[in-house]
């Protein structure tokens, strides 16, 4: 599975877990996770590279406790669990 196909699945998973996905130019740093008026946004910085936003979004993903009750495949879990730390 290449890097492409692992963050279309982080975004699936993160739509999955109810979060509303923004593509926003953000200057190159990769994006992050916030609630805005009890709604949590997660942001997907078109400026970066693939590597950047992949890395970013697993991070954000890896840290929110609701992502034990979805299905992922068992490589981008292994790299959720090492991402979480």
């Amino acid at each position: 599975m290449d890097l492409q196909d692992r963050f279309d699945q982080l975004l699936a998973l993160a739509d999955r877990l109810g979060l509303n996905i923004r593509r926003e130019p953000l200057g190159g740093e990769g994006g992050g996770y916030c609630v805005i008026k009890g709604k949590p946004i997660l942001f997907v910085d078109t400026l970066a590279d693939l590597e950047t936003r992949y890395d970013r979004t697993l991070t954000t993903l890896a840290r929110l406790p609701q992502i034990e009750e979805h299905f992922v495949s068992p490589e981008l879990r292994d790299e959720l669990v090492r991402a979480k730390g």
